[in-house]
């Protein structure tokens, strides 16, 4: 099992929330095919196909809370994360 597939369960999971790493986040999008542009400290991930943007900005080492759960119920909307 690759890191990503980890990072992609453990999110799914969603029993972990507050301990989930920018840096994974950041990486398991980009991993999706997200196409990233950055403004200042937020980083907009955008996808072809999908409707949403996903914003994201760092919380010390670790991605808000609020930002995995968005990127959680966009995965599960779009069926994401079968592709790796």
């Amino acid at each position: 099992m690759s890191k990503h597939e980890k990072v992609l369960l453990k999110i799914l999971r969603g029993s972990s929330d507050a301990n989930t790493s920018f840096n994974d986040l950041f990486n398991l999008l980009k991993t999706l095919g997200f196409e990233e542009r950055i403004r200042g400290s937020h980083h907009i991930f955008r996808k072809k196909g999908i409707i949403e943007k996903i914003n994201l900005q760092r919380d010390g080492s670790k991605a808000k809370v609020y930002q995995v759960r968005q990127v959680r119920n966009l995965i599960l909307k779009y069926n994401l994360g079968e592709e790796l």
